[in-house]
């Protein structure tokens, strides 16, 4: 089968290849993909810049939707054609006290696909049962395919730095976690919402406003310090969410957070801290990391796209064959595109 491989440590060592299509086993299930959403890891990736371990081939992809294609002995509760989306974490040990208490994505065994484990840009996953998810019939594949950066919003906003009605939100980056946040933001009725990028989210700073952002604030051109401090009580930001994955954010986001206010980091950035936690202490800040989500997660996000009351095609830039993934990733990069996803089925294309 053909597949986007990673296969050298170096920048843009990533390649379509053909590779051996994986074979249904006992207790799992075979998906034949059909979109692929383009995480912002991915793009990590293919410039050699990521922060965690990866093996060397590997196929790379997470955000999978599909359809199940031949179920293995013994699974049950899963049938072939149907319409299925795809946790991430390809293999957990089930045996962790933070396994048996259904935190299974904090699993210190955890290995996830696209990294550890072939993942989704190719024509067929295979995967334990418990990863799978049932799509809506109102949803679409390449809709489906963004659930998995939802879910990562929707636990860093609910059920980790609780957003209430009525509370100053400030985003730290637009990309596609900090779009998607917005939303899942407003949702929870935050009444005002506050995005910051820099110059090279000139595009994306403006699909924020037209996405709901109340303020948006280039910080390379202007102090959002000062704009927050004329919002609401002029205390600060009720949360600040970074979703940058740069770590001197997080002093920005100590600056702009009220006292006994929250934030919330999601993203991943290998850079030392070279700056005082004084205010996070002053403030008595409660500081959030916020890593994947779990199966509950996945069930509210995939309810909520049925029901219209998250729609992911606001951030939807482009969808690219697979013969095209250096565009939909360079269009990532570049920030032109706020999600790109893969058409691994040409059907998807029209």
């Amino acid at each position: 089968m053909k597949a986007i491989v990673k296969f050298g440590y170096g920048d843009r060592e990533v390649e379509v290849r053909d590779v051996p299509a994986p074979t249904v086993e006992p207790g799992q299930v075979l998906v034949a993909t059909k979109a692929v959403g383009v995480c912002g890891s991915d793009v990590h990736m293919w410039r050699n810049n990521q922060s965690w371990d990866i093996v060397i081939p590997v196929t790379m992809g997470h955000e999978t939707a599909g359809v199940i294609a031949a179920v293995g002995e013994g699974v049950e509760g899963w049938a072939v054609g149907e319409r299925v989306v795809c946790e991430t974490a390809a293999y957990i040990c089930g045996q962790c006290a933070l396994c048996r208490t259904g935190r299974y994505n904090l699993c210190p065994y955890r290995q996830g696909y696209g990294n550890l484990r072939d993942g989704a840009f190719g024509e067929f996953l295979l995967g334990p049962p418990r990863v799978l998810h049932r799509i809506p019939e109102s949803v679409p594949f390449e809709v489906a395919a963004m659930t998995e950066p939802f879910a990562v919003a929707y636990n860093a906003l609910v059920e980790r730095a609780t957003v209430n009605p009525g509370d100053l939100v400030v985003i730290q980056g637009f990309g596609a976690i900090g779009a998607l946040s917005l939303q899942v933001a407003r949702l929870r009725g935050a009444s005002t919402i506050v995005v910051l990028g820099t110059d090279r989210d000139e595009l994306r700073l403006e699909q924020a406003t037209a996405m709901g952002a109340d303020h948006v604030v280039n910080v390379q051109r202007e102090d959002p310090a000062a704009l927050v401090a004329r919002l609401h009580d002029g205390l600060g930001a009720d949360v600040v969410v970074d979703a940058t994955g740069v770590s001197i954010a997080l002093q920005q986001g100590l600056q702009l957070v009220r006292p006994l206010g929250s934030i919330v980091k999601i993203g991943w950035g290998p850079q030392p801290l070279g700056f005082s936690l004084d205010p996070l202490v002053q403030k008595a800040v409660t500081l959030y990391g916020s890593f994947s989500h779990s199966w509950n997660t996945w069930e509210r996000v995939l309810g909520l796209f049925a029901s219209g009351r998250l729609d992911p095609r606001g951030a939807l830039g482009g969808v690219y064959p697979v013969e095209d993934w250096e565009e939909a990733f360079e269009a990532m990069e570049s920030g032109r595109n706020i999600k790109s996803v893969i058409a691994v089925d040409p059907a998807l294309l029209g």
